[in-house]
C-alpha cells in the first residue's frame, strides 16, 4: 500500500517550501496555513491518478503542493469573507495577523503555485496551465456565487448545484486531471478523471451539508447545526422551502425569521421539519446519483487497474466517512 508514502511525501515537500522570506509578516501566513494539516485530499488525488500511468509518483509530487497551495490560498480569502475565528481548530490568519496581511498573503500564495507550475516542460505546462486557469476562474465565481444566495431570497436547486460544482468540485476534478496530464495519460483518460473528480466533489458537499445537520456530535468534529443557525441556503434547506407547505411551512419560515432563539430548540425544531419532509432521504438519494455518476466515469478510465482500484478504495472511504 503506497498511500502512507504518498503522505509522507507530501508533508515533507510542504516543510521544504519556503514560499519566500522577507517580509517575513507575508510569508509566514503562508506557512502557517499550509502547516495546520488536513485530509491533502486534492494533492493525493494528483499522485493517484498520475500513479495510473507511471511509477515514479514522487516526480511530481511538487506539482501535486502547487493545487493544496491554491487551496489554501482558497480557504485564507474564504475565511476573511466568512468572518470565521477557527480553520482545522486554529486561529485563521486574519484573526492571528490581520487581515490585510491574510490579503496579501493570499495574493502572494496564489503567485507561487505559478511558480511551482512553470518548472514543468513546455508541452504539458501549456495544459496544466490552461486546466488551471479555467478551475480558478470558476472557484472564484462559485464563492462569489455563495455569497450572492446570503442574501438572494429563493436559490433554486440547479442554482445550488452550480454553485457547489464550481467553488468546490472542480478543485477535485483538477487535482485528478493534473496527475493525467503529467503522466501523458490518453485525451479521453484525463476528461474521465476530471469527470470522475468533479461528480464525486459534488457528492461530498452535498454529504457533508446532511452531515452538518445530521452528524454524531462526537464523530463530526464540530458543531451540528451550524448551516441551520445561520439560515445557510445548503441543499437541505432549499428542498425543505421547495417542498413544505401548510404548516411546516408555517414552522419553517418562523424559524428562517426568527432573531431571538436558543441554539438548540431552533436545531432541534428544523430537524424535525426536515424529518418530516424527507429531506434526509432525499439528499441521500442526490449523493447517491453524483457518486454513482462519478465512478461511472472511473469506469472508463485505463491505466494499472490495481491502482485504478487503489483510487477507487480510496475515494470509497471518504465517501463512507462520518466526519
Amino acid at each position: 500500500m503506497f498511500l502512507p508514502q504518498y503522505q509522507q511525501w507530501l508533508e515533507q515537500e510542504i516543510k521544504k517550501q519556503k514560499f519566500g522570506k522577507e517580509p517575513a509578516s507575508l510569508y509566514e501566513p503562508i506557512r502557517y496555513i499550509m502547516a495546520l494539516g488536513g485530509k491533502r485530499l486534492r494533492p493525493m488525488l494528483t499522485l493517484l491518478a498520475y500513479s495510473l500511468y507511471k511509477d515514479n509518483a514522487k516526480s511530481v509530487v511538487p506539482y501535486a503542493i502547487a493545487v493544496e497551495s491554491f487551496h489554501n490560498f482558497t480557504l485564507m480569502h474564504d475565511d476573511i469573507m466568512d468572518k470565521a475565528p477557527l480553520r482545522r481548530g486554529k486561529q485563521t490568519v486574519h484573526h492571528k495577523w490581520n487581515t490585510n496581511t491574510a490579503i496579501l498573503s493570499g495574493d502572494v500564495m496564489l503567485i507561487k503555485v505559478y511558480d511551482m507550475l512553470l518548472s514543468l516542460e513546455p508541452g504539458p505546462l501549456k495544459h496544466v496551465l490552461a486546466a488551471f486557469n479555467d478551475c480558478a476562474a470558476q472557484v472564484c465565481e462559485g464563492q462569489q456565487w455563495d455569497m450572492e444566495f446570503e442574501t438572494t431570497d429563493r436559490v433554486s436547486e440547479n442554482q445550488y448545484l452550480n454553485m457547489i460544482r464550481q467553488k468546490t468540485a472542480v478543485l477535485l476534478g483538477f487535482s485528478l486531471e493534473l496527475g493525467a496530464i503529467l503522466a501523458d495519460a490518453p485525451t479521453k483518460d484525463r476528461t474521465s478523471l476530471r469527470d470522475f473528480g468533479v461528480n464525486i466533489g459534488i457528492g461530498f458537499q452535498l454529504k457533508d451539508d446532511l452531515l452538518d445537520a445530521f452528524a454524531d456530535p462526537k464523530k463530526f468534529g464540530k458543531q451540528v447545526g451550524g448551516d441551520i443557525l445561520a439560515n445557510k441556503k445548503t441543499y437541505l434547506l432549499i428542498k425543505a422551502l421547495e417542498n413544505a407547505s401548510g404548516k411546516l411551512r408555517k414552522d419553517l419560515l418562523f424559524w428562517l425569521r426568527a432573531k431571538k432563539f436558543r441554539k438548540t430548540e431552533k436545531v432541534s425544531a428544523v430537524k424535525e421539519i426536515y424529518n418530516q419532509l424527507g429531506i434526509p432521504q432525499a439528499v441521500d438519494r442526490k449523493v447517491n446519483h453524483y457518486f454513482a455518476k462519478g465512478f461511472k466515469k472511473l469506469a472508463a478510465v485505463g491505466g494499472d487497474p490495481s491502482r485504478l482500484s487503489t483510487l477507487k478504495n480510496f475515494t470509497q472511504a471518504l465517501i463512507e466517512r462520518q466526519s
